[in-house]
């Protein structure tokens, strides 16, 4: 998966978590359950599969298993931390007319953008 969509993706699970958070203070003032579902999913698109050779050593699985892996968890850090350190400096910078749904809806919008852009590389987020 390109680090652009795993960018909206990540977007979404916050912006949903967002939504739910806003209803459940609306509603009893109880904490919501974050919906498992959309991050399972994301993680299933994410991570890759693996075929491990019969004949493999645990060694050898163990490298095999952390070399694929690493990278789709390096993907999904990345777009983590770039949504967190957007909401932060806005948050820092004291601006009170930004919403945090507007940081992340100009975040996706900046995702969109560099994934259609050919002549840009998608691992620049």
């Amino acid at each position: 998966m390109e680090q652009s969509e795993v960018l909206k993706r990540v977007i979404g699970i916050l912006t949903e978590a967002g939504e739910m958070q806003r209803q459940a203070e609306e509603d009893d003032g109880s904490d919501p359950e974050v919906g498992g579902s959309i991050v399972t999913s994301l993680l299933n698109e994410t991570m890759p599969h693996i075929a491990i050779p019969g004949d493999a050593t645990v060694e050898e699985m163990a490298a095999l298993v952390g070399r694929e892996v690493g990278g789709a968890v390096e993907q999904l850090v990345g777009a983590f931390t770039l949504a967190f350190i957007a909401l932060a400096q806005i948050h820092d910078s004291g601006q009170q007319d930004v919403t945090s749904a507007d940081v992340l809806q100009d975040l996706a919008l900046r995702a969109e953008e560099l994934s259609s852009d050919d002549d840009g590389p998608e691992d620049s987020l």
